[in-house]
């Protein structure tokens, strides 16, 4: 049961963590206004595609590939 995430949405999620340095994942739902499944779906899909990272420090983050560490 592959779920398919759409170009449109992987666009909305990279274009906001643009604008902040790290957000978890229900901010970034919130933010662009579709469901944190969908939203958990398409951060998966970025990260295989090497597109952003995941921060751990004390919780789970989320932020653009290499804009993590500085």
């Amino acid at each position: 049961m592959t779920e398919q995430v759409s170009e449109e949405l992987k666009q909305k999620v990279l274009d906001y963590l643009r604008t902040v340095p790290k957000a978890k994942n229900r901010d970034v739902a919130t933010a662009i206004g579709v469901p944190k499944h969908d939203v958990d779906l398409a951060i998966n899909t970025l990260a295989k595609e090497d597109k952003v990272e995941f921060l751990y420090l004390g919780t789970s983050y989320v932020t653009l590939k290499g804009k993590g560490q500085g």
